[in-house]
């Protein structure tokens, strides 16, 4: 869902202000293409933290109102569990993001703390903060079951099967996004898992 911008808005877009303006989830505001909410999320995964100076009016328009939307778009058990663990992984990184825009304006401006509206500032970035650990707690729980059970079986071509439940790189790509203190036993479990999949596939190549 998008927010228009204030009346009177005449702030030249500038490759900065389409960033903000982005994860704002801002529409009309003059960059190349507007974007529906996922997509916009999937592709904040992979722009880089904010560069050059943030005024308070460009920071005014970065917030995490759009968590609730990610999550139930994460939590929906009808998604194939890949896209759900992409969801996961795309609000998480962003939100993070978000944080690092907040906390580099007020590090290059620390006067953004005692300007008008600036309690404003202060609580949207602690609501990124707290969503982006509570984000991160079911983004953890999933790839950790995953990575519990990361094979499932299938019938196919008159016999069961072992298949992955979601891709093995998707899955090293979110366990290395949270980078847990378990993190190397994680990737070591997702590879042992992954070369049992290729020792079952191997006698059914033999015998095609």
């Amino acid at each position: 869902m998008h927010s228009d911008l204030p009346e009177g808005w005449a702030r030249p877009v500038t490759p900065l202000l389409c960033l903000v303006l982005a994860l704002a989830g801002a529409a009309g505001s003059g960059c190349v293409k507007d974007v529906s909410s996922e997509d916009r999320l999937d592709r904040e995964t992979h722009i880089g933290p904010a560069k050059g100076s943030v005024d308070a009016a460009e920071l005014a328009k970065v917030n995490c109102q759009d968590t609730p939307e990610g999550l139930a778009r994460a939590r929906n058990e009808n998604r194939p569990e890949a896209d759900r663990g992409v969801v996961y992984q795309g609000l998480y990184e962003s939100l993070r993001k978000r944080i690092t825009i907040f906390d580099e304006a007020m590090s290059r401006n620390p006067d953004l703390a005692y300007q008008d509206g600036s309690q404003e500032l202060v609580a949207a970035r602690e609501a990124c903060v707290q969503q982006s650990a509570d984000v991160r707690v079911e983004f953890e729980r999933y790839v950790r079951e995953l990575v519990e059970v990361p094979t499932v079986q299938e019938y196919k071509g008159g016999s069961t099967v072992t298949v992955a439940r979601i891709d093995f790189t998707t899955l090293r790509h979110a366990i290395e996004s949270l980078s847990p203190d378990d993190k190397e036993q994680l990737l070591n479990r997702v590879t042992g898992a992954e070369k049992k999949i290729e020792v079952h596939a191997e006698p059914r190549r033999k015998n095609r």
